[in-house]
């Protein structure tokens, strides 16, 4: 049977690739999406549609992946989200600059497909990167 570890890898392979096809194949039919403002999506277009919209904001954009923790149908991934922003992100124009981010997200697996992803960064961070937020101040 493959392992939680084993679909979080290929999810993560997946998107570098733009491999929509095989990225929605491990997408459940009840899959949900919680992202950092702990709004929740349902089904497997809004996993698509989160995916697709960072790949289109930042087309030379990479995963890397950092660790894989499992405690039974739950991996927890740690990677860093690296690109130049070249596309719209959220109704932001493109300014050109590259990022790096770390992100935890925290998958549920069952049948060998993904149905619960829960999503952590620092969106300030990559807005601060991004140089359409203010640097944050300094003591």
């Amino acid at each position: 049977m493959v392992s939680p570890a084993d679909i979080a890898r290929e999810y993560v392979e997946n998107w570098n690739r733009r491999d929509w096809k095989a990225y929605r194949e491990l997408l459940d039919d009840q899959y949900t999406y919680t992202g950092g403002d702990g709004q929740t999506q349902r089904g497997p277009e809004a996993g698509m549609a989160v995916g697709q919209m960072f790949a289109t904001a930042f087309p030379d954009g990479r995963i890397d992946l950092r660790q894989i923790h499992t405690a039974g149908d739950t991996a927890i991934v740690e990677f860093t989200g690296r690109g130049t922003h070249s596309g719209d992100l959220m109704g932001i124009a493109p300014t050109g600059r590259h990022i790096s981010i770390p992100v935890i997200t925290v998958l549920t697996v069952r049948g060998g497909r993904i149905v619960s992803e829960r999503e952590y960064m620092d969106m300030a961070h990559m807005m601060r990167q991004l140089g359409v937020m203010p640097a944050a101040a300094t003591a």
